[in-house]
């Protein structure tokens, strides 16, 4: 066991866990932070984003003791579920079953971060790391350019 200091959603937290406990499951079952969702456990489809200093990283294979900066999870993405992605989910009706849609969010809002008009090719890059078992793609992407008409910060 070790003692890290971690920054997540703008709050300090002082954590003893194991150095290579993965950042995911520090997030879950240490801190509470229930949002951030277990799909493979080996970083290829994305349920598990979350923001490291802005990037897009997969916590579930991300260790906490690797974790140097500001982590950004779906709790921390707005404080009232209000940031343009979330909107744009609901009013593209994008979720079927939902448990994707905190990885693909996560993902989204470092695309928009990194590129505010992007296009369909420039979403499709970036979210081709994330699987949607429903296959509401087109979806996710109709909603990331909704939030991008209206602006996307974190």
């Amino acid at each position: 066991m070790a003692q890290f200091s971690l920054n997540i959603n703008a709050q300090t937290y002082n954590i003893d866990v194991s150095p290579d406990t993965p950042l995911l499951w520090v997030l879950r079952d240490t801190l509470g932070l229930k949002g951030t969702k277990f799909g493979c456990g080996k970083a290829l489809c994305g349920a598990c984003t979350v923001h490291l200093d802005g990037n897009a990283i997969r916590s579930c294979s991300f260790p906490v003791s690797a974790v140097k900066g500001k982590v950004v999870t779906i709790e921390g993405l707005s404080e009232k579920g209000d940031h343009p992605l979330q909107l744009a989910w609901q009013e593209v009706d994008v979720p079927q079953c939902g448990y994707c849609q905190t990885g693909q969010i996560m993902s989204a809002a470092a695309l928009l971060q990194r590129n505010p008009s992007p296009t369909d090719k420039d979403i499709d890059m970036a979210m081709s790391g994330n699987i949607c078992r429903c296959g509401t793609y087109l979806r996710i992407r109709k909603a990331i350019h909704t939030a991008a008409k209206g602006g996307a910060d974190e």
